[in-house]
């Protein structure tokens, strides 16, 4: 389970008509978010709007008069964990009768009918498309007890206007577009998200500025499919382009592309660039070209592995990961060793393995689906142990090597050691200072160093601090 909570202290000035503009108010919520990184981002979002009318937030469950769930509904086990935890805030509700207890994001739209009619498990259900009308929507339920819905699909909603309310860090989601058109037949996007629509580059530049004014290093810029990113007549390769020249001395990443549209014109752009991460996230999805049309993935093996191909040329360095879906409707044995093959041949850095979870209003959700529990558990096995001897592999042939990093945070193990990254996204364990020059210096958050690897598994770099930059380029 992922969650989140941060903390908020600003006020407004008052507005007598809504109880959240009174100055005396003193409301909190509490956000926990689940899912994807768009999640986290909309979260913040969330707190921004929140923000404009007085509200604070808390880290604290039972400090709080409204807890609202961010939710995702890509796969049936991100839902059963909301199911289960509206159950455990059941008791929250019986010490307090007056919380507010809210769903928000792709749940709401898929299930406000089970949640808040049948169910009755909560007061207020908000889309992604409807995050302004939260407060208000509060407001509503407190003074008069009608629950809320707002669960409206937008063509042009982009919370271009909003400020997100980020806690602090070195590292920052940056939502660019929102939605998707691809309509991948497993996919519930589309349905739960929208159609696609592009923040304004204006926007999205003077956004990254202002992080990186806030002391951001790194920051990830975020869509459903950044590939299909247009705003008068630029394309997303424009965008990070002037996002790249603007901020020379910010590490600047993007998440996640579709195989279909990604152009050559983007690789130019990564390769011409020394702070855009040499890095891609490209979800393959299954190896085989007969369960990519099944899926309307829109793109052979052919054309992906001409795409990673082309990337590697240009960017020899290049690091890869990618979304793998085992036991798709209608995979043979053969689709699968396919799938396998194909890892292979790309041999990722990484790579997010699940389980083919069948979505209601989903093409693929009419499709004849049976596999035997025995055979759903070998294949998926197959692939992540595959998986994890190429990573290890990948990892162990970087010891000895000097990799530059951006300090992230403390490490999670230990309050002696920090964890940072590398331009290929790898996290890298180091100590919290090193001796220069007989001199002992403490390392900080934000900080950007020269790293030996000495030490690695699949999943993590180890190394010794050789010297701290000034900067990225010199």
């Amino acid at each position: 389970m992922e969650l989140t909570g941060l903390i908020l202290n600003n006020k407004t000035e008052a507005k007598p008509s809504l109880t959240h503009f009174r100055k005396d108010n003193d409301k909190k919520v509490y956000i926990e978010t689940y899912g994807c990184q768009m999640n986290f981002s909309d979260t913040e979002i969330v707190l921004g709007v929140m923000s404009r009318y007085g509200y604070n937030e808390t880290t604290e469950l039972r400090d709080s008069d409204v807890i609202l769930l961010n939710t995702c509904s890509i796969r049936d086990n991100a839902e059963r964990k909301i199911y289960s935890r509206l159950d455990e805030l059941k008791f929250e509700k019986r010490r307090n009768p007056n919380l507010i207890i809210g769903i928000l994001g792709c749940m709401a739209e898929r299930l406000r009918r089970d949640l808040l009619e049948e169910k009755k498990m909560v007061d207020l259900i908000v889309g992604p498309d409807e995050y302004r009308k939260v407060p208000e929507l509060i407001d509503n339920l407190a003074e008069t007890g009608e629950k809320g819905i707002a669960v409206k699909l937008s063509r042009v909603e982009t919370y271009d206007d909003i400020a997100p309310l980020r806690r602090e860090g070195v590292s920052a989601w940056l939502s660019i577009m929102r939605g998707c058109d691809k309509f991948c037949t497993f996919c519930v996007v589309p349905f739960t998200r929208g159609r696609e629509r592009s923040r304004s580059l204006a926007g999205v530049v003077s956004e990254a500025v202002k992080l990186a004014e806030q002391g951001v290093k790194d920051i990830w810029l975020l869509g459903q499919n950044v590939n299909s990113y247009r705003h008068e007549g630029n394309d997303f390769a424009d965008l990070l382009n002037t996002v790249a020249s603007e901020l020379p001395q910010v590490r600047i990443r993007y998440t996640t592309s579709h195989p279909y549209d990604l152009s050559v014109k983007l690789l130019e752009t990564m390769a011409s660039h020394d702070n855009i991460c040499k890095y891609i996230h490209l979800p393959l999805q299954s190896g085989s070209d007969r369960i990519l049309k099944l899926m309307n993935r829109l793109y052979s093996v052919k054309h992906y592995m001409n795409v990673m191909k082309t990337a590697r040329s240009m960017m020899p360095d290049i690091g890869f990961s990618t979304d793998i879906i085992s036991c798709f409707p209608g995979e043979s044995e053969y689709d699968h060793r396919m799938t396998l093959d194909a890892i292979r041949e790309v041999r990722y850095d990484g790579a997010y393995t699940f389980l083919y979870s069948p979505r209601e209003n989903t093409r693929a959700y009419s499709m004849e689906w049976n596999f035997p529990e025995e055979i759903r558990k070998r294949r998926l096995e197959e692939i992540i142990s595959l998986q994890r001897e190429i990573s290890f592999d990948i990892n162990r042939s970087l010891i000895g090597k000097i990799k530059t990093i951006v300090v992230e945070s403390r490490s999670k193990k230990s309050d002696k050691q920090f964890l940072g990254r590398t331009d290929c996204n790898k996290s890298v364990i180091i100590p919290d200072n090193f001796v220069n020059n007989s001199c002992r210096q403490d390392i900080s958050a934000g900080d950007i160093v020269d790293v030996e690897i000495r030490k690695a598994n699949s999943a993590t770099l180890f190394g010794e601090i050789r010297c701290v930059r000034t900067s990225l380029t010199v």
